[in-house]
């Protein structure tokens, strides 16, 4: 892949991943969980910083991180898919609030797979990628722990917890071969260390050959989730794009 593709499929994840986590703030089911999602929001929100302000130097168009944040329409984010369905996603009628099971699997599913690509990237031939990456490990390496201990004690815990977590694994797995688009080596480690986490939590672990949605990067498309996402993201800096703060 592209070092400019590379560059704004990092970014464009890491800062959707971020908004979505930012609607839990001050809504999350327990003070320390809030807290939690609030810091990985913020931690995800500074790689996407250093991300765009790379793709934006590769591209050469004299576009910063915020013009690259603020001024794409939806068709031009290479973000994942799986970062942009909401926290509600599977839900239907009394069903569609806010969900921490789907928040929590979509959350594991990606700091499994961004652990093994920054840490693959820290050996990357450009020195930006590269530094980019070294930065990052640190917090990602902490984000999957959490997660992954999370899912062990709630897919382990209540019957409710456990069938909560079993059915957004389910829903959620579709969503995850697009990942690997960047680097597909890194998919049988993924395979092991997620398989190796629902076994523990006594979950059980979708087919690995199951159909899968096509990634953006392949010519899929985003989901219709994603832009109503940006139109509260970007609305004031739409609203008054020459403003300083």
């Amino acid at each position: 892949m592209r070092e400019l593709d590379l560059a704004f499929t990092m970014g464009d994840s890491c800062l959707i991943l971020s908004q979505r986590l930012s609607e839990w703030c001050g809504k999350g089911p327990a003070i320390e969980e809030d807290m939690a999602l609030t810091n990985t929001a913020l931690d995800l929100l500074g790689q996407a910083r250093m991300w765009l302000s790379l793709a934006g130097e590769l591209e050469g168009n004299s576009r910063d991180e915020d013009a690259l944040a603020y001024h794409r329409d939806a068709p031009e984010f290479k973000n994942f898919l799986i970062t942009e369905l909401p926290n509600a996603f599977g839900g239907s009628g009394a069903n569609t609030r806010r969900d921490y099971a789907y928040t929590l699997v979509r959350q594991f599913f990606f700091d499994a797979w961004h652990y093994l690509q920054l840490e693959s990237l820290q050996s990357h031939a450009r020195q930006g990628v590269a530094d980019i990456a070294a930065k990052g490990f640190k917090e990602v390496a902490y984000h999957v722990r959490r997660t992954s201990d999370l899912i062990v004690r709630l897919g382990d815990g209540t019957d409710e917890s456990r069938e909560r977590i079993q059915t957004a694994v389910n829903q959620l797995w579709p969503y995850t071969g697009e990942m690997f688009a960047l680097n597909e080596s890194l998919r049988p480690a993924w395979l092991k260390f997620v398989g190796d986490i629902l076994r523990e939590a006594t979950l059980t672990m979708p087919d690995a050959n199951a159909w899968m949605h096509k990634a953006k990067s392949e010519g899929g498309s985003s989901t219709e989730h994603l832009g109503y996402l940006l139109a509260e993201m970007q609305y004031l800096q739409r609203t008054y794009p020459q403003a300083k703060w």
